[in-house]
């Protein structure tokens, strides 16, 4: 199953030191599809997991009822889930995110509920017995008929109490912070079936309003994980389905924020990751670009906080503040480091013809352009601020008005 890369997780505060601070960089193998036995699905071969002690356990194994508040949702007992192999581990973290990813899973057209039950076994055995870990990695599982399954035991009743999340295993470094929500199918080219977004979007509503999140807190694996998922095509549907989720909640336009970054910290890599060395590098710290968030990046990322007057947190977090102070206001003349990081994400998120030249060539203004075109900005080819938000992952004002 083209799935989660690792069991990566934390389950108490961020700047405490736990297992995962004496990593390797890079210790865990990318994403890689191999052909398994389970119905023709397509999986992935993945590396070794890293454990981290949770605040709280509880023994995954005891019965579950199905839910009278969210009873739409397929309870892990109902659709034969087997007990974990381990205690559930549950975060003393605050929830502050959703992230979508897509399961490169082949599009099947069988909709039905008893094809759902199947993906969640299927997606558990895989999980279990070939990434050798506890349980599901996500919290939940929406299949292309459109039905929503729990994953990983005890989300559904996290949920209902919407305090402490599942500690889950289906992005290194935000696994104690994020719900995530694997979608049945592979849409790098093709996009989800309506069904599929119908539930989708009723399932973040869901998530939004037990944990106190909101329609532009919903992110895409990619926006911190080396990876392709979830889906090129999926991806451009991102500012709608934020969109729909806003309209859901009921949220008023005058609340939403002018830009909602993507917030990376040290157990976060990947191109995002990269970013943001590369724009450290021209600022005149001097940074392997490597997409790692290592000590080294650490220690970079708290000096330019301090020199720039920003609140400097345990783990140095890069948060809104610190990208609004980096990010320089791009255009044709441009040229240098910060260049080749807007281009490094417009190659990655679907724009091939760029080039990471560090030259702001036309392809790179096309891209732009098109960038801003998906999140409702002014076409004009110009990265500012918004354009670089919505190019690294986040959410701008302007997209929820569009849809």
């Amino acid at each position: 199953m083209g799935v989660h890369e690792h069991e990566a997780g934390h389950g108490a505060d961020r700047g405490t030191p736990y297992e995962a601070d004496r990593r390797t960089p890079h210790e865990v193998d990318r994403r890689t599809l191999f052909r398994a036995g389970l119905g023709g699905t397509v999986a992935a071969v993945v590396g070794t997991g890293l454990a981290f002690p949770g605040t709280a356990h509880a023994e995954g194994a005891e019965p579950e009822t199905p839910s009278a508040e969210f009873p739409w949702i397929i309870d892990c007992d109902t659709w034969g889930a087997r007990p974990p192999s381990s205690p559930i581990q549950i975060t003393g973290n605050t929830t502050n995110k959703i992230i979508l990813h897509h399961m490169a899973f082949p599009n099947v057209t069988d909709y039905s509920r008893d094809h759902a039950i199947q993906l969640a076994k299927d997606c558990q055995n895989l999980h279990m017995d070939t990434n050798g870990w506890a349980d599901t990695g996500q919290h939940f599982t929406v299949s292309r008929g459109g039905y929503v399954l729990e994953g990983r035991h005890q989300s559904l009743s996290t949920l209902e109490a919407g305090e402490h999340q599942v500690v889950a295993a289906h992005c290194p470094g935000e696994n104690g912070n994020a719900i995530g929500i694997e979608n049945e199918g592979t849409y790098i080219t093709q996009t989800p079936p309506d069904a599929l977004l119908d539930s989708l979007v009723e399932l973040c509503a869901a998530v939004c309003r037990k944990f106190g999140l909101n329609a532009w807190d919903i992110f895409g694996h990619w926006d911190f994980y080396l990876t392709d998922c979830p889906g090129i095509a999926f991806y451009a549907q991102f500012p709608m389905v934020r969109a729909r989720v806003l309209r859901a909640l009921g949220t008023p336009h005058a609340l939403i924020p002018a830009r909602r970054w993507p917030d990376i910290w040290r157990f976060v890599d990947g191109p995002v990751v990269e970013v943001a060395q590369y724009l450290l590098d021209a600022a005149g710290y001097s940074l392997a670009t490597d997409g790692d968030f290592g000590l080294d990046m650490n220690d970079a990322v708290a000096d330019f906080q301090t020199t720039h007057g920003i609140p400097v947190t345990a783990d140095c977090t890069f948060d809104a503040a610190t990208w609004e102070a980096l990010a320089p206001c791009l255009d044709r003349h441009s040229t240098g480091l910060p260049v080749s990081a807007l281009q490094l994400m417009l190659s990655r998120k679907g724009y091939g013809d760029v080039a990471v030249s560090g030259t702001y060539d036309a392809a790179t203004v096309r891209a732009v352009r098109g960038m801003q075109r998906l999140h409702g900005l002014a076409p004009n080819g110009k990265a500012d601020l918004s354009t670089w938000c919505a190019v690294v992952g986040g959410s701008v004002r302007e997209a929820f008005g569009r849809h």
